[in-house]
């Protein structure tokens, strides 16, 4: 199995996937690919526009995606795919819509069996077992909360340590600590922006400047560098 998954795609000041592109590119390599863009996520824009801004941004890099949405058969276009590419967006709306046309199952089988599979935000929130740990307000009801599980462990994106000025909710340490209590077999990965999980022959590592923030019941928060072990993630089955 073969995974990159990104914290976000674009970083303030950049373009977009401005600093994931050569990460990807060097993830795929050189030889011509048929990748396949699931842009379920996306709300305020189009499906259409949502590929055109991923191909515009890795036509740079040699790399073209095809939307899943201009297929007459979406099943077909993941049986043919080389890669499977998920962007972000909103989890829950993803999330639905990958159930309604009946997706999860043979994407699961499909990178299970060694197709590669990039994510970013919503996008990775997919690859863990359930969409419970991520950010997004539930704008839509999913069929179940059961997602791609590709990985045995859930992903908090975009996190962040700071508690705002004035702001009397919950952090987001808080609300992961709330969800450990309630399942206290389960590990949860803060991935800090501009980071990437990177699996691959067997082996799950950070790529980025930042630490991964990891949480898990009866343990103290701790974080991880890209110098540390994280295939314990890995191995929880």
């Amino acid at each position: 199995m073969k995974l990159l998954l990104l914290s976000n795609s674009t970083n303030p000041g950049e373009s977009y996937l401005g600093y994931p592109k050569q990460t990807i590119k060097s993830f795929l390599g050189d030889k011509p690919l048929n990748i396949v863009f699931i842009p379920y996520a996306a709300v305020t824009f189009s499906y259409e526009e949502y590929a055109g801004k991923v191909n515009d941004s890795l036509q740079e890099v040699g790399l073209q995606v095809k939307g899943i949405h201009t297929f007459v058969n979406a099943k077909e276009a993941i049986r043919t795919a080389d890669v499977i590419m998920i962007g972000g967006g909103n989890t829950w709306k993803l999330t639905r819509t990958l159930q309604e046309n009946d997706l999860i199952d043979i994407i699961r089988e499909k990178v299970n069996a060694g197709t590669p599979y990039i994510g970013w935000s919503a996008g990775s929130n997919v690859a863990c077992p359930t969409l419970r740990t991520t950010n997004d307000m539930p704008i839509v009801a999913p069929l179940s909360f059961e997602t791609l599980n590709l990985v045995p462990f859930q992903l908090n994106p975009h996190y962040l340590d700071a508690h705002p000025d004035n702001h009397g909710g919950e952090t987001r340490e808080m609300r992961i600590n709330e969800f450990i209590i309630e399942n206290p077999e389960i590990y949860v990965v803060g991935l800090r922006e501009s980071t990437i999980l990177h699996f691959e022959n067997g082996k799950l590592s950070l790529i980025g400047d930042r630490s991964a923030r990891i949480f898990k019941f009866g343990k103290e928060p701790y974080e991880l560098t890209s110098k540390d072990d994280f295939n314990f993630l890995v191995s929880l089955n």
